[in-house]
């Protein structure tokens, strides 16, 4: 007996491999498979631990919630592989998305696939379509352009479509709501795409939940009530409209924010929609009375119909449904008092917000009512009685009245006419010559450059009083070590090798950034005198400027051992973060976006000019540009030269730098900003020279062709719809320039400024023809204005 225990545990093993309850190892064809995806991906954090040894069946491909294979006996029917929150770069120029799908397709039972935030890049191929068993395809948060292949029209299983947050253009494909009748879930949220939704997903027998958010699409929505199925509709930040869409009866949330919808709501329609939990219908132009049923919804927990125009009186008495916990009313017509089921005793847990309206709330947030009755008459939400006779009567007075305002305007457009043609031929006798001011000009050029270097500091030094930066200064050790409690570890902003920064509070309570900089100890005083005459005129509005500096000595020999360089502190953040790292409602529109340009550009300009000798090569990035107070762009880092040369005595890379920008001089910032313009436009964070290089086929692909779709699917989503066509074409193309290959190629700062701005009043003068022609006076009231602040 006991020679036969090893001989049953064998067996016993050998049935362990074969019985349904233990894991079968997964085909050798498809590990295969599996690795040249890890490979085809550039090896990702997530499936590093993938080896040729790995049991992908048994749970061992799998990092929770990065990766994940799923198996179904020996052959791989799930796989998932999702990149970090924020997304990823975009993978190498040699990527191609082509061979990955090919690669994919080898496995034939595959039925989920996620490959969300890994930087996938290329438009979405039709290849797609080899994987025919496909019921779930999620590819969001890459860089896919292109329209969305017809090939995907034969995966007849396909249940979930999910694409947000890539650039993919073109229009919805008509061919969605027919030739996918199990597709259940289709969510296409920030991409590019443009037209009118297609009559098709109206009929789409299955489908449950429709985002098209935060897209270029115009036009009404198609009649979806014969969708049985559907229980969310997100189509927000469009130019969707006017009709309010037609829906079934089962539908629990429906976005329609930042729209063109107008008219009223239709209220009998939404009463009768016991499961809706969740309506947002802000930031349109609805008009009319708000109806108050929709506050006793039995399921609604959030309603929001802030900034249209709503108008009627609500009353004490209006009943709420148990489960509200979210109500905006604010930016409408509304009159009367708030709803006490809303109030703080009625319903806790349930916030409301109400402002600018013309409530009965005595708190200053609201509107008198006469604003409200005025803005409805003006909008022609209110008849006007009696208004034929108030116009009979008044006739006579109001003609009278004209006449007396065109005879004083004729007066007085005469005696200006006048005057200014007496000044004329006084100015005339006064008036040098353009030969004599010529003459000036040419003896002029005698003078030392000095000395207009200094006439220009003189001038931005007047310009910076006034805009409240104090005269440069020097500094006593004794101020900076208050400022910043000794230098204490909790005012340390940052450190390099040249030495820390840190922030500091002057004595006038004025925030400062200290720079404290170790010093070689062969550096002369010679050497720092002129350093520090050139960093006394580092100081411009868009700069982050130099308030004065700071010697330690040692007191043996009296040489400078520690210099500190004091600069203003920029608080608001950096462009990067109202950027591609903006947050909804926090990012900059288009006019700011090029202001911003213009002001870093004026910068430049200044680096290389305004001062003499100029810095050149000074590693601009996005995130080193700081905003004020103001949303003013100001350069945070520059070269500054006492740096340079520390750089410089020590032979490390800074050395090849110092040399590449004198023999590339304004070149290299040219091309740096290129790359800032770059995010500007796509909105896409760029942190690596691979990432511009794609970035620039991509903005080369968009400007291919006078395709305006296509252009608009490079563009952030958050400004696509509020650029002109023309702004945004000069911007694009100045950009393609500064980020040419060759230097001599690139243009110069002045070129830069020239098109930046013409970019800019080209975009104004179509900003105030739309205002002119499609804003009510409640909407102008209530509308940000973009502001101009690089002029």
């Amino acid at each position: 007996m006991a020679a036969a225990g090893p001989s049953c545990l064998l067996a016993l093993v050998f049935l362990a491999v074969l019985l349904p309850g233990g894991a079968p190892l997964l085909q050798a064809s498809q590990t295969w498979t599996l690795l040249k995806v890890q490979q085809l991906l550039g090896r990702p954090p997530a499936l590093r631990h993938w080896r040729r040894t790995t049991d992908f069946c048994g749970g061992g491909g799998t990092v929770a919630p990065s990766a994940s294979v799923v198996c179904y006996g020996d052959t791989v029917t799930q796989l998932h592989i999702a990149g970090d929150a924020g997304g990823a770069p975009p993978l190498p120029l040699n990527f191609s998305l082509g061979a990955l799908v090919t690669t994919l397709s080898r496995l034939p039972d595959l039925k989920v696939l996620t490959l969300s935030g890994l930087g996938l890049w290329g438009p979405l191929p039709g290849k797609l379509e080899r994987l025919a068993g496909l019921e779930i395809v999620n590819m969001s948060r890459n860089y896919l352009y292109g329209p969305i292949p017809r090939g995907l029209s034969r995966l007849q299983g396909l249940q979930t479509l999910i694409l947000d947050d890539n650039m993919i253009g073109g229009e919805v494909p008509g061919w969605v709501g027919t030739a996918l009748p199990a597709l259940a879930v289709l969510s296409l949220r920030n991409n590019s795409l443009a037209g009118t939704v297609p009559e098709s997903l109206g009929r789409a027998p299955s489908l449950r939940s429709l985002v098209l958010a935060s897209n270029n699409l115009s036009g009404n929505l198609p009649d979806m009530r014969g969708l049985a199925s559907l229980q969310v509709l997100d189509v927000g930040g469009n130019s969707l409209g006017p009709a309010f869409p037609r829906l079934g009866r089962k539908v629990a949330s429906v976005v329609l924010s930042r729209n063109k919808f107008t008219g009223g709501l239709p209220a009998a329609e939404l009463s009768s929609f016991y499961l809706l939990e969740h309506l947002d219908v802000s930031l349109n132009r609805f008009v009319g009375p708000f109806p108050p049923a929709l506050l006793s919804l039995p399921s609604l927990q959030y309603l929001s119909i802030a900034g249209n125009r709503f108008t009627g009186a609500l009353s004490d008495k209006v009943p709420c449904g148990d489960n509200l916990r979210l109500v905006d009313l604010s930016s409408n017509l509304l009159m009367g008092s708030v709803p006490a089921c809303l109030r703080p005793g009625g319903k806790p847990a349930t916030v409301v917000l109400s402002s600018e309206n013309c409530l009965d709330r005595g708190d200053g947030s609201q509107h008198p009512s006469p604003f409200c009755q005025n803005q409805a008459l003006a909008v022609g939400i209110v008849p006007r009685h009696n208004e034929k006779k108030k116009v009979s009567r008044h006739a006579g007075f109001i003609a009278g009245i004209v006449m007396a305002v065109l005879v004083a305007v004729s007066l007085v457009g005469a005696m200006a006419f006048f005057a200014v043609k007496k000044m004329t031929m006084e100015g005339a006798k006064t008036r040098p010559s353009a030969t004599l001011m010529e003459d000036h000009t040419s003896t002029s050029s005698a003078y030392p450059s000095k000395l207009f270097a200094d006439a220009r500091y003189i001038s931005q030094t007047v310009k910076l009083g006034a805009l409240g930066i104090p005269p440069y200064r020097s500094f006593s050790l004794v101020e900076l070590e208050a400022a910043t409690n000794n230098f204490a570890n909790s005012c340390l902003l940052g450190q390099d090798s040249y030495g820390e920064m840190y922030l500091g509070k002057l004595s006038n309570g004025a925030s400062v950034t200290i720079r404290s900089l170790k010093v070689k100890r062969n550096q002369s005083s010679q050497s720092f005198n002129r350093h520090i005459e050139t960093i006394s005129r580092l100081r411009h509005r868009h700069l982050v400027s130099a308030l004065g500096h700071c010697f330690e000595y040692d007191l043996d020999d009296s040489t400078v051992t520690q210099l500190y360089l004091v600069f203003e502190y920029v608080q608001n953040g950096n462009l990067r973060s109202r950027i591609s790292h903006g947050t909804e409602g926090r990012k900059l529109t288009w006019g700011q976006r090029i202001s911003a340009a213009i002001g870093v550009a004026k910068g430049i300009q200044f680096l290389h000019g305004g001062i003499i000798p100029g810095l050149f090569g000074n590693n601009l990035r996005i995130s080193n540009i700081l905003l004020d107070q103001n949303h003013v762009a100001k350069i945070g880092s520059y070269n500054i030269p006492i740096l340079g040369e520390a750089a410089k005595s020590e032979g490390g890379a800074g050395s090849r730098h110092q040399t590449d920008s004198t023999m590339l001089g304004d070149k290299i910032d040219i091309f740096d900003f290129g790359v800032i313009l770059l995010e500007l436009v796509s909105g896409k964070p760029i942190t690596s020279i691979y990432e511009v290089e794609i970035m620039k086929e991509l903005l080369l692909w968009a400007m291919a062709e006078e395709d305006r779709a296509r252009r608009r699917s490079f563009v952030d989503p958050a400004v696509s719809k509020s650029c002109s066509e023309e702004s945004l074409r000069t911007v694009m193309e100045i950009c393609l320039r500064c980020l040419a290959k060759e230097a001599v190629h690139r243009p110069s700062v002045e070129d830069v400024l020239w098109n930046l701005q013409f970019a800019t009043q080209v975009q104004d003068d179509w900003e105030g023809e739309i205002r002119s022609g499609d804003e009510s006076p409640v909407s102008s009231s209530r509308t940000a204005r973009s502001s101009r602040f690089s002029r």
